[in-house]
Parts: C-alpha cells; structure tokens; sequence
C-alpha cells in the first residue's frame, strides 16, 4: 500500500487562509471549525486518493463536509498536490488554470 504525502500550493494556501478569516469574521471560532474540517478532508484524501472520481486533466475533487467547499488536488506519485480550496459553486475554470 502506497504511503501518500500531502502537499498544497501557494494558491490553495490563500484559497484557505481567505476562507478561514471570512468564516471567523462571521462567527467567532468558526473559521477554526473550518480549518478542523479540512484538516479531517485532507485525512481522508492522505488515506484513499484514489477513490476520488477524476475530473479533467487528471484532476481530482474531494468535499468538505460541514462547509460547501472542495478540495482540487492531483496525485503525482506518492505525493498529493493540493491545487485549490473552493466554494462548491465557483466556476471550475477557476481551478483549471492552476494546473496548466
């Protein structure tokens, strides 16, 4: 069995810390709740990338539970790359460029 490591790109970083300090301007410890649940994605992700159905360019999409947010990473190997952190409704050209 593959052991996977995690890694997230500069722009997924600013999609999470964005989206952290919007959820924590809402509500007081909200945007801490978000990070925990992302933290447990990026768990299951770690553990099964595989089982997460391909979309275009060999791009693959987990969802955040708890939050309307998913997870675009590709898998290289036995490294996973964390290419984008996105509300579920954003335009998916959005995550697309990021790749190219």
């Amino acid at each position: 069995m593959t052991e996977y490591r995690l890694v997230s790109e500069p722009h997924a970083d600013l999609d999470i810390e964005a989206t952290s300090h919007w959820y924590e301007n809402e509500q007081s410890g909200l945007g801490l709740d978000f990070l925990d649940e992302l933290r447990v994605t990026y768990d299951r992700i770690v553990k099964g990338p595989l089982k997460y159905q391909e979309h275009r360019s060999s791009i693959r999409r987990a969802l955040v539970r708890r939050f309307p947010y998913a997870v675009y990473f590709a898998v290289e190997g036995d490294v996973i790359v964390v290419l984008a952190v996105l509300h579920a409704s954003r335009d998916p050209v959005e995550w697309q460029r990021r790749k190219e």
